[in-house]
Order: structure tokens, then sequence, then C-alpha cells
């Protein structure tokens, strides 16, 4: 028997399959090999099932119930490693046999039918005709992801299968042993003290409490009622919170940490600095932004002034950084959110950005395993893949995982992202149907990311309101068997009492086992201890109120425009429009285009103010374009995108303007599986029809695929943000006043050539 093996106690296996499979000998096989005895289930067979059989009468399940449950009995009964072979075919068998005994590991001998029937046609002497093989095919439903199971092809010699059967069982086995966290390795590093109390804590939760602590709430309200409420009926072990002023913010931070015997663990969104965590928190960078210039001391720079603004509102945990590589130029998930299209570059600034937040006393979750950027949609409306096989994976996001891991990150969010290579390489002849996404599946996160990748660290659920995940099962399913599949916390409630309600039931059923809940919970602890929370007064938990100074300081602006002046990218100038000025091009005409509103219902072009200030300040005549909704909604009357159409479009256009420039600050999240430009009305007055009429220029402040859409113009800028900052840079270089520094890569021509025209 393995060491891994022998550490969690002896093996209980079930091997599995339809008749012919070779049960008995794979069986024999195996148990050889864990020294654990072999038993046949076929013996235990009543004396009216094998009659039956041998008439050619299939078996109903009312005559197969008994048998499973004797099954289930023998390994009950035995303290020593027992296989037994077993058709096993449903689930509902399965399920009988594991009343039993838990632990049961199902081997499944999986082989075509044409394998099947000519094993069945050498083997006269067995009970089972060959004709009953389509019954038993028709009756076999393939194991869960819930399953402690492995996947064994036929076809490979024996001794090959009973190799590969034994070598998978370690972490189906017993897994919370191959599996349990080491408080006192990284990235925990716990002295003796800190264990100590993450034990006693433990010891003394309720097992309400327990559960609660595998939950990160979303605060949608402030009240002290609110939190109160959370906080006594639900016991979470951690929150996020709905952004706003940095007072009140923090104010609820205290309040939360003051009401919990148990410190909280509080996170927040840092993606590009201190904007996100709150609404007067300093945006320095995009993720994109911090890989397009060689100053790799830029993503540093922003972790920095992401790690001093969140703690001072009371935060300790970043859901950052964004280490997705973003291969698919139509992937507008993480087009922005992404450092770049290559693992070096993620890898390089995933670093710096981890190094400077760890200034503060924040710790990181990375996301999103097993890793977004392959597929174009979003696993916000759908669920995505990420499709590459294992050999590019692991050359790729394998890469990115280890060097991050060996970098010291404490904690991972799994992503609502299917991985079918990957899982197949775990778990062999895996449907098409089986496939989950990595939040449920345990092949990818304990084979893979804490077997293969050894990350010792806590894993947590992206959000459980993204389709990427509700798609796969029942909501009252899916809520325990995240947990159960290997993520440590899950984030964020539906509807919280009845989450809390399913995770309760999913401990009390068995589909949460006693060791996997507590090794969550060591894990749980253990980031809060490693964070000194339980050696720190409560009172002391959350900043004094003077800490808020630090946010939106004018030290932290100043790096903002200096990474603004950096990074403000010219992808093209093909005509040589550039430089554009007030002595050359007085009179402007100005576009902006938006994703239109989204769920913030922030006005989509808020932005166009600024660019027209900025313009005017720099001594040009701005003409700002409206569309016909926006001058229908100011009382012009007898306006549609017809008329609009024919005003603008007029042969006298470069006898108004002398340039146009094109804003185009399009958003969207959560809202479609991918974003492009969406005109105002059909063939809109805006799109760059004028780009042949006189210079134009356009410039992205936020997405960098434009060109697909807008390959007409010759002057692309990328200038990667919407604030004063970026969009004043980018007004100077448009004058020449200072050279562009920023770089891009291949994904902003999307495969088109006349992109790049």
């Amino acid at each position: 028997m393995t060491d891994d093996l022998q550490a969690a106690g002896p093996a209980h296996v079930v091997v599995m399959g339809v008749t012919s499979c070779g049960k008995s000998t794979v069986g024999a096989a195996i148990a050889e090999r864990l020294g654990a005895d072999f038993l046949d289930g076929d013996s235990l067979h009543p004396q009216s099932n094998i009659d039956k059989m041998s008439s050619g009468t299939p078996l109903d399940d009312d005559d197969r119930a008994p048998w499973l449950a004797e099954i289930g009995r023998r390994f009950a009964a035995s303290d020593a490693g027992l296989v037994i072979a077993c058709s096993a075919l449903k689930r509902a068998y399965r399920d009988i046999i594991r009343s039993g005994d838990p632990s049961v590991v199902f081997v499944h001998l999986h082989g075509t039918r044409e394998l099947l029937s000519s094993r069945m046609a050498a083997r006269p002497g067995h009970f089972m005709p060959l004709s009953l093989l389509d019954s038993q095919l028709g009756t076999l439903e393939e194991l869960e992801a819930d399953e402690k199971s492995v996947v064994v092809d036929i076809a490979l010699p024996v001794e090959q299968i009973a190799d590969e059967a034994v070598a998978a069982l370690p972490a189906l086995h017993g897994d919370a042993a191959r599996f349990a966290v080491d408080l006192q390795a990284a990235p925990f590093n716990l002295d003796d003290d800190a264990i100590a109390w993450v034990e006693s804590t433990i010891g003394a939760m309720s097992l309400e409490e327990k559960i609660g602590q595998l939950f990160i709430n979303h605060n949608n309200d402030y009240s002290p009622e609110y939190l109160d409420g959370v906080l006594e009926n639900y016991h979470v072990g951690g929150m996020r919170y709905r952004p706003g002023p940095s007072a009140e913010v923090q104010a609820h931070i205290r309040y939360a940490q003051s009401k919990t015997w148990v410190p909280l663990l509080i996170a927040s969104n840092p993606e590009m600095g201190g904007a996100g965590s709150c609404d007067d928190g300093t945006f320095v960078s995009t993720h994109l932004q911090a890989g397009s210039h060689p100053d790799k001391g830029i993503a540093r720079r922003m972790g920095q002034v992401a790690g001093v603004e969140t703690a001072a509102l009371g935060c300790n945990w970043a859901f950052a950084p964004i280490v997705d590589i973003h291969y698919n130029w139509r992937n507008t998930v993480i087009s922005t959110r992404s450092f770049g299209n290559t693992p070096e570059i993620v890898v390089e600034r995933a670093k710096e950005y981890f190094d400077g937040i760890s200034e503060s006393p924040t710790v990181c979750a990375m996301k999103h395993f097993p890793g977004d950027g392959v597929d174009e949609r979003d696993q916000h409306v759908v669920t995505s893949y990420n499709t590459f096989g294992y050999g590019q994976w692991n050359e790729t996001y394998g890469h990115v995982y280890r060097e991050m891991i060996g970098h010291g990150v404490q904690s991972i969010m799994a992503g609502h992202i299917g991985a079918p290579d990957l899982s197949r390489h775990f778990r062999p002849g895996l449907a098409d149907q089986d496939i989950l996404p990595a939040t449920l599946a345990p092949e990818l996160l304990q084979d893979l990311l804490r077997g293969e990748l050894g990350f010792n660290g806590l894993v947590l659920t992206d959000a459980s309101q993204m389709i990427g995940l509700t798609q796969a099962m029942k909501r009252s399913d899916l809520v325990p068997a995240t947990i159960a599949a290997g993520c440590d916390m899950f984030l964020f409630f539906r509807n919280p009492a009845e989450d809390f309600g399913y995770m309760l039931e999913g401990y009390k059923s068995g589909v949460i086992t006693e060791e996997r809940l507590q090794d969550a919970l060591r894990r749980i602890l253990g980031l809060k201890a490693s964070l000194g929370l339980h050696r720190t007064p409560r009172e002391s938990l959350v900043p004094p109120v003077e800490a808020l100074e630090l946010i939106g300081s004018e030290a932290h602006r100043a790096v903002a425009a200096e990474i603004a002046d950096k990074t403000v990218t010219l992808v093209k100038d093909t005509a040589g429009n550039l430089p554009v000025t007030p002595e050359t091009h007085k009179r402007i005409r100005l576009y902006g285009i938006s994703g239109g509103a989204d769920f913030t219902r922030a006005d989509p072009l808020a932005y166009l103010d600024v660019v027209r200030d900025e313009l005017e300040k720099a001594g040009f005549e701005v003409h700002v374009f409206r569309t016909a909704d926006q001058r229908q909604a100011a009382g012009e009357d007898g306006v549609n995108f017809m008329s609009v159409i024919a005003e603008e479009a007029t042969a006298d256009y470069a006898q108004k303007y002398d340039a146009a420039f094109v804003f185009a600050n399009v958003k969207g999240f959560a809202q479609e599986a991918a974003i492009r430009i969406k005109w105002s009305t059909p063939m809109a007055a805006e799109i760059p029809w004028y780009a042949t009429e006189v210079p134009t220029v356009f410039v992205s402040l936020n997405q960098p695929n434009h060109l697909i859409d807008v390959p007409v113009v010759k002057t692309a800028i990328h200038a990667h943000a919407g604030s004063r900052e970026a969009i004043r840079a980018t007004i100077d270089k448009i004058q020449g006043k200072s050279e562009f520094q920023g770089t891009f890569n291949e994904n902003v021509f999307c495969d088109s050539f006349d992109t790049r025209l």
C-alpha cells in the first residue's frame, strides 16, 4: 500500500463497470498492489438473482438493493483494505454502497462496445448472455463530480490498468489526508501559538458557526441592522461590500469587526489601485495598462497604492492580481484585466503587483483558476472553457500558477471555467456532459491544484450567482458540492437562508465530509492568523479615521499621472495624421462612443465633458456631436437617425471641421458574453465615415479591440483609462508635446489585415 493511502486508512475500493470489462481480473490486481483483500461482488448475489440472470432476465432495482447493501456492509465491517468487483452501474446503486461506507472509491473500467462484446464472446461459460450488454450500457450512469472515483481505459494491459488506478487512489481515497493543510508551511507559516488559536477556535465553534465560516457575504446594505442579521444568523467568515464613500466604508467595516468573536476576512477588488474599493479611491492603472510599458515597476506601484488605500479602509484581503492570459482578442471580460497575452508578462507583472500590495497588511487571491482568456465568453453569463491540452496548459497557465504559488500567493479564486482536456487527464473517459467548471471539479482543485501544483493555501469560489456556476446543477446541490470538490470558501449568498441551509444539509448528508470541513476551516482561520488577526485587539482591526487621508492623496494621484503618461500607446498612424495641434487643426469635431448605461447607472458619456474641457484648455475649438437620442432627450422635435445622418454627412464637412476626434469608452460587465462597439443607430452618423474627409484620431479609453469595428481609421491610440490624467496625457501626445511610450500586443489588430492599414 502507498504511503499516502496508509496515512488515510485502509483502502476500500469498488471496481465497477458493465459485464466483461474485467472487474474481477483488475480488482484482484489492484488488491494485490494495495495489500488488500479481494472479493468478487457476484459471489454476494442471492441465488434468486443468479437464477434470473442465467435465464436472460435483467435484475430490477428491488433485486439489487439487498445485494448492494451487503457490499456496503462488507466494507463497513472491514478494518483492512478491501476491493470488491461490482457493476454499480447507477448512481443510486453506488449511493447504497456508500451508505454503508462513505470512504469507498469507485474505479470505473471504461471500454467501447466493440471491445466489450468481443470479450463477452470469448467467455462462453459466464452466466451473463451477450444479449444483455446493451441493456447494461443503457443503464450505466457516468460517475459524477462529487463521487470519489477514477476512470481507466480497459484497452490498456491489465497491469497498466491496475497501476494507473492505484496511482490515482491517493487523490481519492482519504483525499482530506493527502491534501490536508500544513499550517506551518507556506503560505501560512504559522507558529505554534497561531496554530493553537486555529484549533481552539474551531473547537469552540458550534456546527452552525463552522458552516458560516465557509461563506463570504456581499454586503448590500451599510446599516447596523443588516450586519447584525448577517453575523448573528449566518456567522460568515468573510465579507465583501458594495463600494461607497471611504468614510462610510470604513465605518461599516469597523462595525462588522466589532460584532463577531472570530475576526473577519474583509475583501476588496483592487484590480486598478484604490479605485473600486471605495468611491474616492485612486485609479492607478488597469492590469493591461501595467503590462503596456517596459517598466515592470508600474505593476508594483499599482499594488502599493492598492494596499495602502484598501488597508486604510480596514480591508485585509485583495481579490487580485488577475493572472489570466489574454490569448483570444474577442474575450473582453479580461481584455483590460490581464497583464498581457503571454505567460511571461503575466508572471513578471503579477509578481510585481503582489510584492507591492504585500507591503501593506493584506493577503491576495489571484484569479481565475484554471485560467481565462481562451474562450471569448464571460462566465458571468455562461460557463466558459479553457480548451488547452494538458501539455500546453502546463507550459502557459500552469507555469503562471507554479511561479505565483512559489512566490507566496496565499489564496486562489477558482473560476467557473471548465477545462475538458485537464479534467480528462485525471478522469479518463469523462463524458462531455460531465465536464464541470473548476469550482465543482475535484480533479482540477485537488489532483491538479493541490496535487501537481502543490498549493497549500486557501481556495475560494468566484461569485456564486454567476451563470457559469449555476447552469451546472441545482442550487441545493452545487452549494455543498463546491466545498466537497475542494473549495474552502463560497463567495456570496444568493438567498442567505437557503444557501446556508443547503450547505448545512450537505454536511449532514455526507456530501461534505467531516475531514473536508475541518480542512477548510483550518485554511480559513489559518489565513486570518497569517494576517495576525488572532492577536490584534478587536478595536484595532480597522485603522483610525485619520488613515482615510491616504485615499486619493496627491501622492497617489501623482503616481497615476506618471503611469498614464508612460502607458498612452500609439497603435498606428499610417496616414501620418499626427501631430494635430490648435495651430494646424483648430476646429475639432468630437464624437463619444460608449457601451451605454450599465448596472452602475453612471452616465456612460460623462467622460466626454473631461475630454472637451482638456481640449479647450489646449486651445482647440470643440464641436461635440450629439446622437438622435441625445437631441430628443434635450427636447428637440422632428429628429431621427436618418435626419441626423443627412445633417452630419454633408459635402462641407471638411470646411466646418479641421479634424475629427473619436473617444471611445466602451464598457460592459456581466451583461453580455463579449463586448463590441454598439453604435447609437443603424448606419450611425458617428461611425468614422469622415476618416476619408479630415484627419481622424480614434482613442480608446478602455477596450483594446476596437480596430475590428473601425478599421477605416488610420490613427489609433489606446489610452487605457477614462481618468483625467489619461485623457490629458493623450491630448498632449496628440499635439506632439510628449512622446508615446506605451506598448501593445498583437491582440489590438484582431487577426484582421485591414486593421493594420
